[in-house]
Parts: structure tokens; C-alpha cells; sequence
């Protein structure tokens, strides 16, 4: 598995011996395909393959702690301009309670070269309120929406 570490710039955030970061070459990709394939409820079984190319067509936010470990992920899939989604969030069972998943969206969210980004969305079976915090909302229209499922 080789992560593509391209050339955009790296931006970071730091609160209470946390740091969040953008840099791609920190990632600890068997930490998260690990995590994504076996203790995520939305991604039971993924191929570390698919997590690794569906990161490398995202923008990454790892999660670390004062060691430098990684505690947490985040990415979005986004067109830079206009619209952008949040996936994949998670904070490691060591790490939790500490509003850490929130931090992680509000990252995202404001991130400076998604600064124009007016349509963000996410899904979530069990974290709603953590998200609503962050601004996001229920779909008004969800019958405008649709979807295909492979």
C-alpha cells in the first residue's frame, strides 16, 4: 500500500496536548485501515487498497497526541470549490470523551482552502449531535436526494 504524498501545503491544530493535522506523510495507514475495517460500523471488511486510494483522492486530518501517536482520522472528498463531505471519522477508544470527534469536523469545516465550500455534508447513524454542534443539520429536502448503492 503506498500513500500518495502530494505537494499541497499542510495545515495544523493544536489544543490540549493534541495536534490535528494535514500532513499525509503521518498517517498511520494501518492504524486506519485497521480501524476502518474492524471497528467501524459504516466500512465492516474494506480492503486496505480501497482505503488507501479513497484517501489519496481526499483531504486527510489526522488526529495525534502529545507523543505523536495517532488518536483519530478524518478525511473529505470535496471539488475544493463548492462542495465538500465529511467521512471516516473516528477518535480511537483511548482518546474519547474529550470532544476530540467534534474537533476533528470543525477542522475540517474550516479548513483554509475549503474556505468557499457553501454545500457540506456527512452521514452518520449515531453521532448527530456531535455534528449539530458543528453547524450541520438534517436534510430539509431529503427527497431531492438520491443515491445509487453497489
Amino acid at each position: 500500500m503506498h500513500l500518495l504524498v502530494n505537494e499541497t501545503r499542510s495545515y495544523h491544530w493544536h489544543r490540549d496536548g493534541y495536534t490535528i493535522s494535514t500532513d499525509r506523510s503521518r498517517l498511520d495507514m494501518d492504524m486506519i485501515t485497521r480501524f476502518l475495517a474492524e471497528e467501524a460500523y459504516w466500512s465492516p471488511g474494506i480492503q486496505p487498497e480501497l482505503v488507501v486510494k479513497a484517501i489519496n483522492g481526499s483531504i486527510p486530518f489526522g488526529l495525534y497526541d502529545d507523543r505523536g501517536d495517532q488518536a483519530g482520522f478524518a478525511r473529505v472528498v470535496t471539488d475544493g470549490s463548492l462542495f465538500a463531505y465529511l467521512r471516516d471519522v473516528f477518535v480511537l477508544k483511548d482518546h474519547r470523551g474529550k470532544g476530540l470527534g467534534r474537533w476533528l469536523a470543525e477542522a475540517a469545516v474550516e479548513h483554509p482552502d475549503l474556505s468557499t465550500v457553501k454545500g457540506w455534508m456527512l452521514a452518520t447513524d449515531d453521532a448527530h449531535a456531535v455534528y449539530a454542534k458543528v453547524g450541520f443539520q438534517p436534510l430539509k429536502r431529503p427527497d431531492w436526494y438520491m443515491q445509487i448503492v453497489r
